[in-house]
Formats: structure tokens, C-alpha cells, sequence
């Protein structure tokens, strides 16, 4: 074999070379449809630095997003009767668990931490939407009740992160019997003179908003986050009327009344640090 073969064919064929470029280095933007690199997105806590418009997140990057750094520790939930009504659709409920559990690397549908926001306390929960649409079972009602049970315990105030279709009809009566427990599960925390502070995210629905998701202390939402109980074609359908621009909007239902804060999320850590030391300062004098 010739130099030609052996030095010079081997380095042409190197420098021409396609090299292999990851394909989720960019997003697009599901509101203005521009792209954005990935490390961009990561920084500005996937909100578009173009349009910004508040992409989901999952429960994983709200808590690390929420808590001071390497502060927040996560508590084991109680595990309920997996498919207390062998319930089957196109496919066996226990096989939805299995895939969105291997999705999502979650046991279901909420995550509960504790640690400290700004150098105070706090419990968080925080409900993940990738999980089978963030649906309330028997699961989020556990999560629920023992996280306002940490948080009376620790004298610490509860934040819940909501992100859900309603409640999760695989699971039938069970799921909404999981309203009047976590309604029961604020007032823990209330009766404990503690806050109870609720972020809603995009979407936050059904069952969830029928239930805890309405009763905080204080109640934020990210901007442009979808608010409501059932949806706005059903709504019109029922009442025959066009309904107004940004209805079931976080932006609509601050103008109305309906919540106190429409906040950013790369503001939502400082602004949830305020709040606490505003509130638990309140509840203190108050004690004494």
C-alpha cells in the first residue's frame, strides 16, 4: 500500500467527516416558534428569552429552581393500592403507571421536599404534569396530607406547585374523594397558623382547582399559565356565549380578583423568600 492509501486517504476522509451533532441542542418556542439554544433555555429557567413565553417544567427542575442551592431534601410518600378498580381502557391502568413512571423517573404525580427558600423554611410540593397529565389519584391526595402534616410539624409554610388535568378517572370515586382530603390537608396548615402559598402553573384544572389549588393564603401564577375547571369550548357550549380574550388566564383572573400575583419564574425564588418572611413575621407577632 502506497502513502497515498495508508496517511493521505485516512486524513481526508477525517477532515470531510460529518461529525455527529446531538439533535436537542436547540428548542422552539411553542408560542413565537424561534429557536433557542439549549443552554439559553436552561439559564433563563425555560422561559423564551424571545417572546417569554413560560414553557412546563418538571417537578425536578421546580424544586432545584425553588429551594436555596443543595438545601432541599425529598420525603418518601405513602404508596397506595396501585389499581384499586382493574381498570382498563385502550390499555391496562398499571401499564400507564409503568410508562409514566419510567418517563418521568417519578413514583406519580407529585413530589414533596423540604428546605429552606432565602434561608427560611418551607415545605414544597410540587405536582408533575408529564405524569400522566398531573392527575389526582389516591397518590397526590397522600402527597398532599402528608406535606401539610411535615409542615405542621416542622412549623414551616406550605407551597404547592400545581400542574394538572383534574382528577384521574382510572381511578374513579377514589380520585375525587382526594378534593375534600386535600381541602381537609390546607386546613392543617391554617389551623397550625402557618401559609399555605399555591404557584399555578399552566394548566392547572378540574379537580385540582375545584379543590386545594383555590384555597391559598396567597395565590400566584406564572404568566400565561391556563386556570380554570372545565375548559372554555364546554364553558361555551353551556352558556352560548363568546367568551372574552385571555379568559382562564393567570393575567384575566388577576384583573378580576381571582388571584394576588401574576409573577415571572426566574422572580418566583425571591418573591416566595418575601412572601414567607412577610407572612411567618405576621403569624409570629400575632403568637405573641
Amino acid at each position: 500500500m502506497s502513502w497515498l492509501t495508508e496517511y493521505v486517504r485516512p486524513k481526508i476522509r477525517t477532515l470531510f467527516a460529518r461529525s455527529s451533532v446531538p439533535d436537542n441542542l436547540w428548542h422552539q418556542c411553542p408560542s413565537c416558534q424561534k429557536m433557542i439554544f439549549h443552554r439559553d433555555l436552561a439559564t433563563n429557567r425555560k422561559v423564551c428569552p424571545h417572546c417569554g413565553h413560560h414553557m412546563r417544567a418538571s417537578s425536578t427542575e421546580r424544586l432545584d429552581w425553588t429551594f436555596d442551592e443543595g438545601s432541599y431534601t425529598r420525603i418518601e410518600l405513602p404508596k397506595p393500592v396501585t389499581d384499586p378498580l382493574k381498570f382498563r381502557d385502550t390499555k391496562r391502568y398499571v401499564d400507564r403507571l409503568k410508562e409514566a413512571r419510567e418517563k418521568t423517573h417519578t413514583d406519580d404525580a407529585i413530589t414533596v421536599a423540604h428546605g429552606t427558600i432565602g434561608g427560611q423554611k418551607a415545605v414544597v410540593a410540587v405536582m408533575e404534569f408529564n405524569f400522566i397529565g398531573g392527575s389526582m389519584g389516591a397518590a397526590v391526595g397522600d402527597g398532599i396530607v402528608a406535606a401539610a402534616r411535615l409542615a405542621a410539624l416542622q412549623k414551616a409554610p406550605l407551597i404547592v406547585f400545581t400542574a394538572s388535568g383534574g382528577a384521574r378517572m382510572q381511578e374513579g370515586a377514589i380520585s375525587l374523594m382526594q378534593m375534600p382530603r386535600t381541602v381537609i390537608a390546607t386546613r392543617l396548615v391554617k389551623d397550625a397558623g402557618l401559609p399555605f402559598i399555591v404557584v399555578l402553573t399552566d394548566p392547572t384544572t378540574g379537580g385540582v382547582t375545584a379543590s386545594f389549588a383555590m384555597l391559598g393564603d396567597i395565590q400566584i401564577a406564572e404568566p400565561g399559565a391556563m386556570i380554570g375547571f372545565a375548559g372554555a369550548r364546554v364553558i361555551e357550549q353551556t352558556v352560548r356565549e363568546k367568551l372574552p380574550e385571555g379568559f382562564q388566564r393567570a393575567e384575566y383572573l388577576l384583573a378580576h380578583g381571582i388571584i394576588d400575583m401574576v409573577v415571572k419564574r426566574t422572580d418566583m425564588q425571591a418573591t416566595l423568600a418575601r412572601v414567607i418572611g412577610l407572612l411567618c413575621v405576621k403569624e409570629h407577632k400575632a403568637a405573641a
